[in-house]
């Protein structure tokens, strides 16, 4: 899959702030601002963002994805 592809099927499925993504087509990093992720813990956001990749994960079409998730107020901290 390529960086595009895993960008929309996360875009699709979570409306994204910011959504940045790189990696080598197999190992991926990914960092996402969206108001979902209000009062969840981490472990809730990266799997509302796994979810987004449907089967993509386990047939491993996408090997490795980690990410950072940050809710809007989380990632405008980070900026200062």
């Amino acid at each position: 899959m390529t960086a595009d592809q895993i960008k929309a099927m996360i875009a699709a499925g979570i409306a994204c702030e910011h959504l940045e993504l790189e990696g080598d087509g197999r190992h991926w990093y990914a960092t996402v601002v969206s108001a979902e992720f209000e009062g969840k813990r981490a472990i809730a956001r990266h799997q509302k963002v796994y979810g987004t990749l449907g089967t993509k994960m386990q047939n491993d079409e996408v090997h490795a994805l980690s990410m950072k998730t940050f809710t809007p107020a989380e990632w405008a901290a980070q900026q200062v």
